[in-house]
C-alpha cells in the first residue's frame, strides 16, 4: 500500500472540494492518506510550516508527499527525504510575479508535476521531462441532472424565472463579477445568482435549476465549476478562460464569449432558448472527466514516482 500524504492549504479550516474528492476515489485503489493542512498566508506563513511538517512526516511516514498549488509544494520540498509531487491548478502560475518564480523553483525539484491544463504548462515554462496534464475531475455522484422544474421546487426559485449562475463569488477579484453584472443588466428580466454558501448537495440543485452557468473570470486553470455544470447537463456561457473552450468544444448549448458585455448578453439570451438538456454528462464521460478516471491516471503518477525513487 502507498502512503501519502497530502500538503496543502485549508484556510479556512477545509481542504478544497475537489482535493477530498480525488482522495476518496484513490483511497478506493489501496492509497492510504494523511493531510497536512496550511493556514498561514504568503511565503511567511507556509515556511513557518516547516517544523510541524516535518514532525508530520516522522508521524505518518509516507511514501510520497503530495502537493496541491506551487506555495505548498515549494513548502513540501524544503525536506528532502520523501519525493514530492505537486499539482499546479492555475493561481499559482497565472498570477505571475513572486508566485510564478516559487512556481518554477518548486517544478525544479518536485520529484513529478502536474498542470491541469495544457495552457497552465504552456504558461509554466517547464521543460523538465518529470510532467503530465491532467485536469481536475468531476463527481459525477454528486453532480447530475435534474429536471429544472423539480430542482427549482427545491431551491424554491420562481419556475419561470430566469437564472443565471454566476461560477464563483461575487467578491472574489479573480471572477469579474463586475464584468457579469454588467452583462446580466442587459438581459431583461434575469437575475445572476451568487455561489457562494451552499452544500455540495445544494450546488447539484441550483446548477439544474438554473437557466445557465456563467463565468468571466481573469484567470483559471481548469476550473472544476464548469464540468460540474456539464455534468448536470445544463448550458454554458464562459469566457474563453483556462481549458474551458477545449472541455465544451463540440458542446451544444455551451458558448464562448468575448471579454464585453454585449457578447456576453447576446450569449446568455442564447443559453436561456437553448431547449433541453445538453449532452454535457456524456461529454464528461468520453473526456474521461470523471473522478474515478482521473484517480487512476494519479494512482499510476504516484507508482511511476515510487519506482523512479527506489532507482535512486
Amino acid at each position: 500500500m502507498i502512503k501519502v500524504l497530502i500538503v496543502a492549504n485549508n484556510k479556512p479550516g477545509q481542504f478544497s472540494p475537489f482535493v477530498l474528492d480525488q482522495v476518496c476515489e484513490l483511497q478506493k485503489l489501496g492509497v492510504e492518506f494523511d493531510f497536512f493542512g496550511i493556514d498561514g498566508k504568503g511565503i511567511g506563513g507556509y515556511l513557518s510550516k516547516l517544523i510541524p511538517l516535518k514532525k508530520k512526516i516522522q508521524q505518518f511516514h509516507p511514501d510520497l508527499i503530495h502537493a496541491h498549488y506551487g506555495l505548498s509544494g515549494f513548502l513540501a520540498n524544503l525536506q528532502r527525504e520523501i519525493p514530492v509531487i505537486t499539482t499546479f491548478h492555475g493561481s499559482d502560475i497565472h498570477s505571475r510575479g513572486m508566485n510564478l518564480r516559487i512556481s518554477r523553483s518548486t517544478a525544479h525539484f518536485s520529484a513529478y508535476n502536474i498542470y491541469v491544463s495544457e495552457w497552465l504548462l504552456d504558461l509554466s515554462g517547464f521543460k523538465g521531462s518529470k510532467k503530465c496534464v491532467i485536469p481536475c475531475g468531476v463527481n459525477t455522484n454528486t453532480f447530475y441532472p435534474i429536471d429544472r422544474v423539480t430542482a427549482r421546487k427545491l431551491a424554491e426559485w420562481d419556475t419561470g424565472g430566469k437564472y443565471v449562475l454566476f461560477a464563483g463569488a461575487f467578491d472574489n477579484e479573480v471572477k469579474n463579477y463586475n464584468l457579469a453584472k454588467a452583462a446580466i443588466d442587459l438581459v431583461p428580466d434575469a437575475k445572476l445568482v451568487e455561489l457562494r454558501g451552499y452544500e455540495r448537495s445544494q450546488v447539484n440543485i441550483v446548477m439544474n435549476a438554473a437557466n445557465c452557468l456563467l463565468m468571466t473570470s481573469h484567470h483559471e486553470g481548469s476550473p472544476v465549476v464548469i464540468k460540474e455544470a456539464m455534468a448536470c447537463g445544463i448550458p454554458i456561457v464562459s469566457v474563453d478562460v483556462g481549458d474551458v473552450r477545449e472541455m465544451t468544444d463540440g458542446l451544444e448549448g455551451c458558448y464562448i464569449a468575448a471579454y464585453d458585455a454585449n457578447d456576453i448578453a447576446h450569449k446568455i439570451e442564447q443559453a436561456i432558448s437553448f431547449e433541453g438538456m445538453t449532452s454535457g454528462p456524456q461529454q464528461i464521460i468520453d473526456k474521461g472527466l470523471s473522478n474515478e478516471v482521473i484517480a487512476y491516471r494519479i494512482f499510476e503518477i504516484y507508482n511511476k514516482v515510487m519506482e523512479l525513487s527506489k532507482k535512486v
